[in-house]
């Protein structure tokens, strides 16, 4: 009798408690990231930034989560390796969300806001140089994934400077901000809806049964946009045109319109995240899964049960709910002052990198994509906006991420082969 069919109902109960616990980290750490620009900009509180969160971060984790995480559990590792020992893929899985899991909660309770895609690729790197030797890695794999965490801050960071710079020409620098800012908004708000609901659309449905043509996808993710518009043209219309002695230029006002945005992009932020991130909680468990069902049989295809995308969405809430205000005051307020509209700029800057990046199936870093994008609004105003000292501890907590998650994942590795073997 096989390893696998003699402990597979443990291995699943263990698979299913350390994803949980590994979600939960997400949850604490990184749905901070998808957060923070909002709380920090003052734009809701952090009970509404929960709130959100819990909504959003879990309907994109079920609804457009499955695309990266076929791309997590079957592109670091070779599979044909490890069909004469598959109870190595199950040790090596287990091992990873325990190590991601661990080095999530220290760096939450330091409030480092590191990568969780770092800190999961890291160790499945580890366990399968650890238990399979280094060629069982897929270098190509992980050089792509490690290409796109450079590329996302960039990208967003770009398209966050261009939207800044795009706020700050038709509204700040209108004759009337305040007429200006009713004028325009609405129209970033039908681009926030637009390009959230066209990437999931397009890309994350299918494994929920829902196969639409790119045109119906196009005129569905357009109505979107627009009720979501006209839902902004009425929030807006509550706001007055407020002026202190001690705000010259009128732009108080301005900044309450850019408030109400900064809702729809929280909202926006948090859908792209779940169904980013989740892949990093719910993929090492559904490989697990897969291996014990299929008696051993390693089946790199294997689909995602619906049941794991909800454990993965509900350990996410957890994490926010008990830990997460500590990462959202580095990311919120640390790196750079936060006005709504410099938030705004920044989250949907981040948020439309994500989902480009969850519906081509690239397991890119939130963390670095939203810090990127405070970054890019940051130099909009120039360096001296910018808290160097801030970034450059964020900056090394990412080089540890690796490193770490490597190490702890090799530790746990050889622990469960001793045990079980």
């Amino acid at each position: 009798m096989s390893i696998i069919a003699q402990h597979g109902d443990i291995f699943i109960i263990l698979a299913c408690a350390f994803g949980f616990f590994m979600a939960w980290g997400v949850g604490a750490n990184d749905v901070a990231n998808a957060m923070g620009t909002s709380v920090g900009s003052r734009a809701i509180t952090i009970k509404q930034a929960i709130l959100i969160a819990v909504i959003f971060e879990f309907l994109g984790a079920w609804l457009a989560g499955g695309q990266v995480t076929e791309t997590i559990r079957k592109g670091i590792i070779n599979p044909a390796l490890l069909e004469n020992d598959p109870q190595f893929l199950v040790y090596g899985m287990l091992a990873s969300l325990l190590a991601a899991g661990t080095w999530l909660f220290i760096a939450s309770m330091k409030g480092w806001p590191v990568s969780t895609t770092h800190s999961i690729v890291g160790a499945i790197v580890g366990f399968a140089m650890a238990g399979l030797g280094i060629d069982a890695v897929g270098w190509g794999k992980v050089g792509q994934i490690a290409a796109s965490w450079i590329v996302s801050p960039l990208l967003a960071g770009s398209i966050a400077f261009m939207l800044f710079k795009s706020v700050q020409r038709l509204v700040f620098e209108a004759d009337d901000p305040f007429a200006a800012a009713k004028r325009y908004v609405p129209m970033y708000v039908f681009l926030v809806g637009f390009i959230v609901a066209m990437v999931t659309l397009t890309k994350g449905l299918k494994h929920v049964g829902l196969h639409l043509e790119f045109v119906e996808s196009l005129f569905i993710a357009i109505l979107i946009g627009l009720a979501l518009m006209g839902i902004g043209i009425q929030r807006e219309k509550r706001i007055s045109r407020s002026k202190r002695k001690s705000d010259s230029f009128g732009f108080e006002g301005v900044e309450r319109v850019f408030g109400v945005l900064m809702i729809f992009t929280a909202c926006a932020m948090a859908f792209a995240h779940g169904s980013n991130d989740v892949a990093n909680a719910v993929g090492p468990l559904a490989a697990v899964i897969s291996v014990v069902q299929h008696q051993g049989a390693i089946d790199g295809a294997a689909a995602v049960p619906w049941w794991v995308l909800v454990l993965g969405g509900g350990g996410i809430v957890a994490g926010l709910v008990t830990y997460g205000h500590k990462v959202i005051a580095t990311v919120g307020t640390g790196i750079t002052e936060l006005t709504p509209s410099r938030g705004f700029a920044a989250t949907l800057a981040a948020a439309t990198t994500v989902v480009l990046a969850s519906g081509t199936g690239l397991p890119i870093s939130t963390t670095h994509t939203l810090v990127g994008a405070v970054l890019g609004v940051g130099l909009a105003r120039g360096l001296a906006a910018l808290n160097l000292r801030v970034i450059g501890t964020i900056v090394m907590s990412w080089l540890i991420t690796l490193p770490a998650g490597a190490g702890l994942s090799i530790l746990f590795f050889f622990m469960f082969k001793g045990i079980f073997n």
